[in-house]
C-alpha cells in the first residue's frame, strides 16, 4: 500500500515541485551537527555531573535541569513568532540562527564550575549557565527547523530533506554520545571543562556552515514566506497550532517521545556505573545506540515511501517500548553476559530511535502543508510549539528519573568522594530504566494512533 501524496499545489507551486540538491542539503544538514552535541552532552551527563561530581542530591539535580526548560516552554513559541516576523520583513529567517555560534560559550561555562562550589551553590552555578545556553539553543533551533515548511517542495521531498539532516544529526549524536563519555570517564572536574571546551568549537563551526545553508537551499526551492493570517501575536499562533488536532496529537505524542529518549540518557551512566561498575561503557552504549542510525534512516525513508510515515513512527514507539522491557534481564545479568545482551537490544532501540527522530520531525512540516491548504498557517508558530515540546521532553525525562532516584534514596557524592548505594537505590535505578520509559513511550504511541495526517494527505 502506498503513502498518500499531496498534490503539488499543497506544496505551494503550479507544476512538479524543485527537489534540492545535494550539496545544498548537506550544508543545510550540517548544523545538526551542533545540535546533536548540545542535545546529546547535557542529556547524557548534566544529571550524573551534578549528583556524582558536584555532591547535588537527586531532587535538587533533577529541578535544575528542569527550571531552565520552564523557560523555554515561554520562549520557543514567541520564537516562533519572531521568526515568522522577521521572515515576512527581510525575506529569511537567518538573523535569529547566528544565536548558534555563541552556543558553545555557554557550553564551556556550564562544565567549568568553579572548584570552590558544590552542592547547592553548585546547582545554582550550572542552572543559570543551562538556562543561558538553552536560549541560544532556541535561538537557532525555532528558525532552522521551520526551513523546511519554507520550502515550496512536496510530501515526500520533505522527508528527504529531514532524512539529510537526520544522517547529520546522528553524527553529531553519535560523535558527542561517544566521545563526551570517553573524555570523562576519570571523572574528575578539568575532564569535564576539557571536554566542553572541544566540543564547543565543533558547535560554532556547525552554526556557521548551517546558516550558510539555509541561504543555499531556500534559493535552490524557493522560500515560502509566510502570511499575516491568524494574526500577530505569539498567543494567536499558539491557538491557530493548538486547534489544528492532527498536529495537536502529534505534538502530545512527541513529548512522551522525547520525555522517554531524554530519560534513557539521563539514566545510562548511572547504570554503567552502577550495574555494570564500568563507567567506560557508557561510550560504547551510546556508540551501539546511535550508530544504525546512520544506515537506518535512508531504510526508513524507504518505508515511508511505501507504507506512510504514521506507521513507520507508530513502529517506532513499539520497538523502543519492548526493547525497554528487554533490557531489565540484560542489566539484571551484570557482567559480560549482561553487556552483550544490553548491547543487542540498544542497538535494535537506536534503529527505532532513528524512526522517532525522521517520521515525528518530517511530519511537522506536513502539519503546516494541511494547514495552508485549510487557510490558516503559520510555520514559525507550529515549529515554535514543537520545539517548547522538544525542550519540555528533554527536562522532564531527566527530572523523572532524578524523582525516581530520590525515591530510592540515591545518596549523592562528589568526584572525590563518592557515595555508596543502598540495595533499594539500585533497584531504582534499574526500574527507571526499564519499566518507566516503556511506560511513557506507550502512552506515545496512544496519542499517535489519533493523529491522520497521512490519511488526511
Amino acid at each position: 500500500m502506498s503513502a498518500p501524496v499531496p498534490a503539488a499545489g499543497a506544496a505551494g507551486t503550479a507544476g512538479p515541485p524543485p527537489r534540492a540538491g545535494r550539496g545544498a542539503l548537506a550544508l543545510y544538514a550540517s548544523g545538526s551537527v551542533g545540535m546533536g552535541v548540545w542535545v546529546t552532552v547535557p542529556g547524557l551527563l548534566l544529571l550524573y555531573f551534578l549528583t556524582d561530581v558536584l555532591g547535588v542530591p537527586a531532587f535538587l539535580a533533577g529541578l535544575t535541569l528542569l527550571l531552565p526548560k520552564v523557560v523555554d516552554v515561554v520562549v520557543h513559541p514567541l520564537l516562533g513568532s519572531r521568526s515568522d516576523r522577521e521572515a515576512r520583513r527581510f525575506g529569511h529567517r537567518r538573523r535569529m540562527m547566528r544565536a548558534g555560534v555563541l552556543l558553545g560559550v555557554a557550553m564551556v561555562a556550564l562544565f567549568s564550575v568553579p572548584p570552590a562550589l558544590t552542592g547547592v551553590p553548585a546547582a545554582l552555578w550550572v542552572g543559570c549557565w543551562f538556562t543561558v545556553g538553552n536560549l541560544l539553543f532556541a535561538g537557532f533551533q525555532v528558525p532552522y527547523l521551520t526551513t523546511p515548511s519554507d520550502l515550496r517542495v512536496g510530501y515526500h521531498e520533505r522527508t528527504r530533506v529531514f532524512m539529510f539532516r537526520m544522517v547529520l544529526l546522528t553524527l553529531g549524536l553519535l560523535g558527542a554520545g561517544v566521545a563526551a563519555p570517553a573524555m570523562v570517564a576519570a571523572g574528575g572536574r578539568g575532564d569535564y571543562a576539557l571536554m566542553a571546551v572541544v566540543l564547543a568549537a565543533v558547535m560554532g563551526v556547525s552554526a556557521a556552515v548551517a546558516l550558510i545553508g539555509v541561504r543555499r537551499l531556500t534559493g535552490a526551492c524557493g522560500f515560502r514566506v509566510p502570511d499575516g493570517r491568524a494574526g500577530h501575536a505569539a498567543l494567536a499562533d499558539l491557538r491557530v497550532a493548538w486547534r489544528d488536532r492532527d498536529y495537536r496529537a502529534l505534538v502530545v505524542s512527541y513529548l512522551f517521545t522525547g520525555t522517554t529518549t531524554h530519560l534513557f540518557l539521563a539514566a545510562l551512566p548511572y547504570v554503567t556505573a552502577y550495574l555494570f561498575e564500568d563507567t567506560r561503557l557508557t561510550a560504547l552504549f551510546m556508540g551501539l545506540f546511535l550508530a544504525p542510525a546512520l544506515f537506518a534512516s535512508p531504510l526508513w525513508t524507504a518505508w515511508s515511501r511505501r507504507f506512510g510515515k504514521q506507521r513507520g513512527l507508530l513502529l517506532s514507539q513499539g520497538v523502543f517500548a519492548a526493547g525497554s522491557l528487554a533490557l531489565l534481564p540484560g542489566t539484571s545479568l551484570g557482567g559480560a553476559a549482561g553487556v552483550a545482551v544490553a548491547g543487542t537490544v540498544v542497538m535494535v532501540m537506536g534503529v527505532a530511535f532513528a524512526g522517532l527522530q525522521l517520521f515525528a520531525f518530517s511530519m511537522v512540516p506536513d502539519a503546516v502543508a494541511a494547514a495552508e491548504a485549510a487557510g490558516s498557517s503559520k510555520a514559525g508558530a507550529y515549529t515554535g510549539v514543537w520545539t517548547a515540546t522538544e525542550a519540555t521532553g528533554t527536562a522532564i525525562g531527566p527530572y523523572l528519573y532524578s524523582a525516581v532516584l530520590a525515591l530510592g534514596g540515591f545518596a549523592a557524592g562528589t568526584a572525590a568522594e563518592p557515595a555508596a548505594q543502598s540495595g533499594t537505590a539500585l533497584g531504582a535505578l534499574l526500574v527507571g530504566f526499564t519499566v518507566v520509559p516503556a511506560a511513557l513511550m506507550a502512552v506515545a504511541l496512544w496519542f499517535q494512533r489519533r493523529c491522520a495526517l497521512d490519511r488526511a494527505g
